[in-house]
């Protein structure tokens, strides 16, 4: 997602995934070993992970252009790109289907774009290829193509994954104003959590920031007033060590000075209401995070941009982000 391109990057040498050559707008792109299998899919702040097969220079802005691409894709050698998507661990595909997008006005529409590029590489792997024209989901299991094209340069790359990763397997359940998973993780990434440390996240709703963090080792505890919510918490959390407690954001079950990092998506009255004590005194919420944080603790919070800071607190560090067009700011405060 925009906004946290170079965690992403930090990421993929954290891990030892690869050498990262660029970063630009929602991409990072990094290079493997010719020998290893590095794990891809585990990314955590990554939406979703593509081996490049071809770039194709010269792709304008007329309809002559997708013949163009279809023609340089039909003649491409996508052998090294599809074992390499092997070798990271990439289910073999029973279809074909493609997303494109491209920056600037163009005559042609991203379906034109799909069309153009599917028949070809359904053609050439002997797949079914199902368009998104319609608007129906192309089914599960299959080759899972991008083309992006930016300026007069097409990439067209194939998922590795049988699903994007920003779908994670354990989030079975939902509320209003849930947290992208990616996003969760670059919050986690922000405040430093270490194994072992203690997070809080005082406004837990579907538990997504408590659950990335005890996937990122840290002891979690998830606090929200909506019984619904910490059932739908639960539910996501089944099988991981996160504790989950009803009570008021502003009046946490928790000691003061006993959390290490706090991490926060507060209901800021865009997509859901204050309830209880934060209703009628919403400046208790900071209040309460500086209470029951260590001295030299971190606060992550998530904020629609414009909005105040929390009082009582330095920015350490202030990151844009847009996510489905909304346009938020990630804190990073002590």
């Amino acid at each position: 997602m925009r906004g946290i391109e170079d965690l992403v990057a930090v990421e993929i040498g954290r891990r030892g995934l690869g050498e990262v050559v660029a970063t630009g707008h929602r991409e990072v792109w990094f290079v493997t070993s010719e020998t290893a299998a590095p794990d891809v899919t585990a990314l955590a702040t990554a939406d979703d992970v593509f081996v490049v097969g071809v770039e194709v220079d010269g792709i304008g802005r007329t309809r002559v252009d997708l013949a163009r691409l279809a023609r340089a894709v039909a003649a491409a050698d996508l052998s090294a790109a599809l074992a390499l998507r092997a070798r990271c661990g990439g289910p073999p595909g029973g279809s074909v289907d493609v997303s494109a997008s491209f920056l600037g006005r163009r005559s042609f529409s991203r379906f034109d774009v799909e069309d153009a590029v599917g028949t070809v590489l359904a053609r050439r792997l002997g797949l079914r290829y199902h368009s998104r024209r319609s608007g129906a989901r192309p089914p599960e299991g299959g080759l899972t193509w991008r083309v992006t094209v930016v300026g007069d340069r097409a990439t067209v790359a194939v998922r590795v994954g049988a699903r994007p990763l920003h779908r994670r397997t354990w989030k079975v359940a939902g509320v209003p104003g849930t947290l992208h998973p990616p996003l969760a993780a670059a919050m986690v990434a922000l405040a430093g959590a270490a194994a072992g440390e203690r997070v809080l996240d005082p406004c837990c709703g579907a538990g997504t920031l408590a659950i990335e963090a005890a996937h990122a080792g840290a002891v979690a505890m998830g606090v929200d007033l909506d019984a619904g919510a910490l059932t739908a918490a639960a539910r996501n959390g089944e099988g991981t060590p996160v504790r989950w407690a009803r009570a008021d954001a502003a009046a946490l079950p928790v000691a003061t000075a006993s959390v290490k990092r706090v991490l926060l998506n507060p209901p800021w009255g865009r997509v859901v209401e204050p309830s209880g004590l934060l209703a009628r005194r919403p400046d208790l919420l900071g209040r309460e995070i500086r209470r029951v944080l260590e001295p030299g603790g971190t606060a992550v919070v998530l904020i629609p941009e414009g909005h105040a800071t929390p009082a009582d607190f330095q920015v350490a560090r202030r990151i844009p982000v847009a996510l489905a067009g909304t346009h938020l700011v990630v804190l990073v405060l002590g």
